[in-house]
């Protein structure tokens, strides 16, 4: 079991989350800067493999784009699932369940929350949000990651934050060992906690890499009125 896995979901059979609750659970960890804040219990792993990290980046840079199935877990264990779909450099979006009023896409540079239920957009730089990792195939992780160990040597855990811009947050990833996926390894999820200690957990699945994917996915339909000219 690994360490993402080991985090314990609470109450898990809550009612439908509110649309407030919701917003709230899917611009924690995407698109606000969080706080810096370790997730990891106890020391690192005094040798820390730089060949690991180099097989993370080495991962991260020849995934060119990916498609999963992903569920949102906030710390209440209330639970969101949708499509994600990325292509680099700073493409993704989140594409919620049915129901769920909300879309969370980048375009290559900004971040940007659009909630069609209230008609509010927000939007932030990619490089301010602990997403940016996996958006940039050009960073050198190896000056801001640390492995943080999983006592499993086929499941890696990668704690990436950036000690001059500690407000931008703190990203953990897990990684799987898989032949099949980019430089061997097949990314499982990642979890965020936020300044307020919220803690949003994103589990993937049915991951396919390197697949085509057209620049229209990550556009969007601004539910703003227009504005009428005087």
């Amino acid at each position: 079991m690994t360490r993402i896995d080991h985090i314990q979901n609470e109450n898990l059979m809550t009612p439908k989350p509110s649309r407030l609750t919701m917003t709230r659970a899917a611009a924690a960890w995407a698109l606000a800067p969080i706080a810096a804040a370790g997730l990891a219990i106890g020391i690192p792993a005094a040798a820390q493999t730089s060949n690991t990290l180099s097989t993370v980046q080495a991962h991260l840079r020849s995934t060119s784009s990916m498609v999963a199935d992903f569920v949102q877990t906030d710390r209440n264990g209330q639970r969101l699932s949708g499509t994600l779909t990325l292509k680099r450099p700073g493409k993704i979006r989140f594409q919620y369940q049915k129901g769920v009023p909300l879309l969370i896409v980048g375009d290559g540079s900004r971040l940007t929350l659009i909630d069609y239920e209230v008609k509010q957009v927000q939007s932030w730089p990619v490089k301010n949000s602990p997403l940016g990792v996996l958006l940039d195939p050009d960073r050198d992780i190896s000056r801001y990651a640390k492995l943080v160990p999983t006592g499993n040597d086929n499941v890696l855990s990668v704690e990436v934050k950036d000690p001059k811009r500690p407000e931008y947050g703190t990203i953990t990833m897990v990684f799987v060992r898989d032949g099949s996926a980019p430089a061997g390894l097949r990314l499982r999820g990642w979890v965020a906690l936020d300044s307020q200690s919220n803690l949003t957990r994103i589990d993937l699945s049915n991951q396919k890499f390197n697949v085509p994917v057209s620049d229209s996915t990550f556009r969007w339909t601004d539910p703003r009125p227009k504005k009428r000219g005087r």
